[in-house]
């Protein structure tokens, strides 16, 4: 049993860490998030992606993109101009790429490798940014909202669809007894490292999710958040808006 996994919520050497164990899960990958999540997790992004269907953004950021379900999702339901798609991953990074290229989308989306906390990109330049499966991943929690928020245009949206914990009984219990039993056991069989699937419900448990992550997300900058439990709480979709970049920590001089 392999019990390789980067360190429980906001640790310096995260990031690396993260890196190294989606390359290692990188080729089952897709096969077990439908298997493990029952196909629900492809509902759950046509949620995020629909809180900006009337909004029309014209390039859009897809942080930690993994192998690109989201960033297609985002191109074919809001069609933008553009969609880039960042990840820590090459593994992933490569899987996604093929997907995009076999879909014809690959003159609007492009890949690249780059961490949310460093985005490579100017102030002001995407209208919509996602996270799908990825903040709680982040090294420095605070550092990678801070930077999507300012390479996002006054106005823009950040939606994050992450993993919750469920509070009301009975989900509650089957839910931890799912994830603690039955997730790990599926993902050794699947994956040669079942330490990434350990880590899965661990990261989850140590997430400030719920209000708690709104006022993360708040302290950064973001406004006029939202909040909203799917599937009983065992996923949350969050939405906050940049107002302006006046009060952002990253412009101190």
């Amino acid at each position: 049993m392999s019990s390789n996994h980067p360190p429980i919520g906001e640790a310096e050497g995260k990031a690396e860490a993260v890196e190294n164990m989606f390359d290692a899960v990188a080729p089952r990958y897709d096969l077990l998030n439908r298997v493990l999540s029952a196909g629900i997790d492809r509902y759950w992004r046509t949620r995020a992606v629909a809180l900006l269907r009337d909004e029309q953004p014209r390039r859009v950021l897809d942080v930690a993109t993994g192998t690109a379900d989201l960033a297609i999702k985002i191109q074919r339901t809001l069609h933008p101009r553009e969609t880039i798609g960042i990840d820590l991953s090459t593994e992933m990074l490569d899987r996604g790429r093929d997907k995009i290229a076999q879909r014809g989308l690959a003159s609007r989306i492009s890949l690249r490798r780059a961490d949310a906390a460093t985005l490579p990109f100017e102030d002001d330049t995407f209208d919509a940014a996602f996270v799908a499966f990825g903040v709680r991943n982040f090294e420095d929690l605070d550092a990678g909202l801070g930077d999507i928020h300012r390479v996002l245009r006054p106005g823009g949206a950040l939606v994050v669809l992450e993993f919750s914990t469920p509070g009301a009984f009975p989900v509650k219990q089957l839910y931890d007894w799912y994830s603690h039993h039955v997730l790990p056991r599926i993902g050794g069989l699947l994956s040669p490292d079942q330490g990434a699937y350990e880590y899965l419900p661990s990261s989850v448990a140590a997430f400030p999710d719920g209000s708690d992550f709104l006022r993360r997300m708040a302290g950064v900058g973001f406004a006029d958040l939202a909040w909203t439990p799917l599937t009983f709480g065992i996923a949350s979709l969050y939405e906050g808006r940049v107002r302006s970049h006046t009060t952002h920590p990253h412009t101190d001089s």
